[in-house]
């Protein structure tokens, strides 16, 4: 379980959730609405926002919450419910997996990459990297590096080489070597989603032809400090392509930890992951109720 420390991590998102229901020791309406405004001020979108109130006054109608206590603790199972995406929550354990990587510039992409990697690494499993972000400068590079720290092997082409033939002979190291997991950097140009739709169907054309039975899974990184604008790159890529889950970086830097949950209602999209550091350690699979208690605890 992933423990947070509501001063350092949330701070002001709960320290204000906390005085709404202290200075309100009754549930009434006025808590309702000022619950409302924490929410959304803390990126929790409006829809998301309007399920939990809705939610809560439909306890306080029917006499179940009579304490700003049971309002806590209905807030609480309200929203881990709404995160708790079962089994998706779950990195897939099939081998041989490819892991798609998807992201734009600035979100931590490339260090989310190698702190999978490393964690693959320790969990036993043997692990290739594929630089297919061939359009990014110096993106094979950084890959590179990072590789070698992880102590991992990296298939890589020159700078402006077709993504496609990377993957295709990521995929034939992989079979030849008989890897377990294949992650795979591939580029994250929102500029034309046509271009980006036809790159990714080639790249997965190729995963179906030279790796075929590879279980898959592709994972869009995207930057928690960016607020809704982290929201709205996970709605447009979900777009493109057909995630299965979210890495969410960088979430240590930020009170805003809302988008979480409108991540997970309004696209229904697990979050498999959240980043908490810089240290190779720092990327820990999410824990959806340990998340909500650690956000509405007193």
């Amino acid at each position: 379980m992933i423990s947070i420390k509501k001063k350092s991590f949330f701070g002001r998102m709960t320290e204000r959730i906390e005085d709404v229901l202290l200075m309100r020791p009754k549930p009434d309406e006025e808590m309702l609405e000022e619950l409302e405004d924490v929410l959304i001020s803390s990126d929790i979108g409006m829809d998301t926002t309007v399920k939990i109130i809705e939610s809560l006054r439909d306890s306080i109608r029917h006499d179940r919450l009579r304490d700003a206590e049971a309002v806590r603790t209905q807030i609480k199972e309200i929203v881990g419910k709404m995160l708790d995406k079962g089994e998706r929550l779950q990195l897939c354990q099939e081998t041989p997996l490819f892991i798609m990587m998807i992201g734009v510039n600035g979100v931590g992409k490339t260090t989310s990459i190698a702190k999978l990697a490393h964690m693959l690494k320790n969990e036993g499993k043997s692990v290739l990297l594929v630089a297919a972000d061939t359009f990014r400068a110096a993106a094979s590079e950084q890959l590179t590096i990072w590789s070698e720290r992880v102590g991992v092997p990296i298939i890589k082409h020159k700078e402006g080489a077709d993504p496609s033939a990377v993957i295709f002979d990521g995929c034939n190291a992989a079979k030849a070597r008989g890897v377990d997991v294949v992650i795979c950097d591939t580029a994250g140009r929102l500029q034309n989603k046509k271009n980006l739709m036809a790159e990714l169907a080639k790249m997965n054309k190729v995963i179906d032809r030279e790796f075929e039975g590879a279980a898959r899974e592709t994972l869009l990184v995207v930057d928690a400090t960016t607020g809704k604008n982290a929201v709205s790159q996970a709605r447009e890529f979900n777009e493109v392509a057909e995630l299965t889950g979210i890495i969410l970086t960088k979430l240590e830097g930020t009170a805003k930890g809302g988008i979480v949950v409108t991540i997970a209602d309004e696209l229904d999209l697990p979050v498999k992951y959240i980043g908490l550091g810089e240290g190779m350690d720092d990327l820990k699979p999410f824990d959806p109720q340990s998340f909500a208690e650690d956000i509405f605890e007193g």
